[in-house]
């Protein structure tokens, strides 16, 4: 005699949070100094994020220009570990709440 397995009914959530309740999180700033040269800072961008050579020296002539760049846009523990390994390099690089 085979016995009847019955299956639990699977609930689906239907309803999701809407995009104003993430958390923003954090942006990772690098701030130009007097110190670093060009190649050095792109090379650094580099290693620490693993960028292409192009898109490091965007991030580097928009440091150099402007003042700043806005290197990532991550969680608070994301964005502490890559301000510190910026710092490390010798960078002036620091974080704040994104908006």
């Amino acid at each position: 005699m085979a016995a009847t397995i019955e299956l639990p009914d699977v609930v689906r959530e239907e309803d999701t949070e809407s995009k104003e309740n993430l958390d923003p999180g954090f942006v990772v700033i690098c701030w130009d100094d007097p110190v670093n040269l060009m190649d050095y800072v792109t090379h650094v961008f580099q290693t620490v994020f693993g960028w292409t050579k192009e898109k490091a020296e965007f991030h580097m002539l928009e440091v150099h220009q402007k003042g700043k760049s806005v290197l990532a846009r991550e969680s608070m523990e994301r964005a502490e570990c890559y301000v510190h390994e910026l710092q490390k390099h010798q960078l002036h690089a620091t974080m704040e709440p994104a908006k």
